[in-house]
Order: structure tokens, then C-alpha cells, then sequence
């Protein structure tokens, strides 16, 4: 499967903002979904995780009733609405695909096999 990012941007703190990541080449709702974030001089961490449906989800602790992320299956496309944005938010984020759910619900990027070429993200203060 390949993957395409958008959405990414400039946006002042408290700001909102969506990413989208279209899937092509294989059948979408047969992958589960990673957005990642990448700072400058970090790893990159898992931000968010969605399922085959749009059920069950998984959020780092940070972004936890900031961010969304959601899935349409029709159209082949993961988003992640990012609202009252922090400058600590900063960074590349990647969609990423696994036809396998990470064991224990534990996102890791070691764990998804497909990755979409990243999104800069910058949050000013």
C-alpha cells in the first residue's frame, strides 16, 4: 500500500489543524492506521492509532482530548483533526499502515511496515 500525507502547515498556538493520508495499491480497510511525530533531534513517537473501523483508537497522553483521528473506508483515507495546537506539537508527522494490530495496543513505529513521506507540522508561540 502507499501512502500520501497532507495538510501540514504553519499555525499559531491554540490553532487547529486536519491531516488527511490517502491509501493506494491495496484495500484500505484491511490496514490498521499510525499518525507518528517526528521533532527535530527526537524518535519518532506514535501520536495516534486507529483499527480497521473507526472503534477503537489509541492516543499518546499528550494529545488525548486535543487530536482525533478518524478513518473513511469509502475513500481510503485516515485523518487526524489537531485542535488548540502547542508549540511542543511541532514536528514531521507520518501516516503509517500494518495489515496487523500492534499486540496490547502498543503503537511503536517499529511495528507498522508502510509509511507515507511525513508532513511538516509547526506550532509558533
Amino acid at each position: 500500500v502507499q501512502l500520501q500525507a497532507s495538510g501540514g502547515g504553519l499555525v499559531q498556538a491554540g490553532g487547529s489543524l486536519r491531516l488527511s493520508c490517502v491509501a493506494s495499491g491495496d484495500t484500505f480497510s484491511n490496514y490498521v492506521m499510525g499518525w507518528f511525530r517526528q521533532a527535530p533531534g527526537k524518535e519518532r513517537d506514535v501520536v495516534a492509532g486507529i483499527k480497521w473501523s473507526n472503534v477503537s483508537t489509541y492516543y499518546q497522553d499528550s494529545v488525548k482530548g486535543r487530536f482525533t483521528i478518524s478513518r473513511d473506508n469509502a475513500k481510503n483515507t485516515v485523518y487526524l483533526q489537531m485542535n488548540s495546537l502547542k508549540p511542543e506539537d511541532t514536528g514531521v508527522y507520518y501516516c503509517a499502515a500494518d495489515r496487523v494490530a500492534p499486540y496490547g495496543n502498543r503503537w511503536t513505529s517499529n511495528g507498522m511496515d508502510y509509511w507515507g513521506k511525513g508532513t511538516q507540522v509547526t506550532v509558533s508561540s
